[in-house]
């Protein structure tokens, strides 16, 4: 009982991962090595904690690993691979999705300048191309507000 209930917490934040649009099994490994001891946990012992099969597990870390969110260890004398968080990684996906921001926002402008003579559709446009700008330049900031913060910790 003990156990289940220092799962909750990580399940929890897994269903609010998986209700903003990650895939379910994705979330609930990434927030099972929230949780993990120093060196992580290797795809068995992912699957023993969620109670799932070792194939959930390795389309999950396979996921993961492609958004460069964990990361797969290998340890001297150990034939099994061990899974991580990735240091930083929040951060640093933040800071690398200005690009697309800024290329999302240059696509909604052809889209306002598709539609001139519809304000509606103009003025939608328009104020989510000035948005995503919003966030291309603010993001980065924030993360070295963030990172200027733990540094005076």
């Amino acid at each position: 009982m003990g156990e289940h209930r220092a799962h909750e917490p990580a399940e929890r934040a897994a269903a609010i991962m998986a209700a903003a649009g990650m895939p379910r099994m994705a979330a609930r490994v990434m927030m099972a090595l929230v949780a993990a001891p120093d060196g992580g946990y290797t795809a068995a012992e992912l699957g023993e904690r969620l109670g799932v099969s070792p194939a959930a597990v390795s389309g999950a870390v396979r996921y993961l690993q492609q958004l460069h969110i964990i990361q797969r260890r290998s340890r001297p004398g150990d034939r099994r691979d061990r899974y991580e968080l990735v240091r930083d990684t929040f951060y640093a996906s933040v800071t690398s999705n200005t690009s697309v921001y800024e290329r999302m926002a240059d696509c909604i402008d052809l889209i306002a300048a598709e539609h001139p003579d519809d304000p509606g559709a103009h003025d939608r446009a328009t104020e989510l191309a000035g948005f995503f700008r919003f966030l291309a330049t603010r993001m980065p900031q924030l993360v070295d507000e963030w990172q200027a913060t733990r540094s005076e910790a």
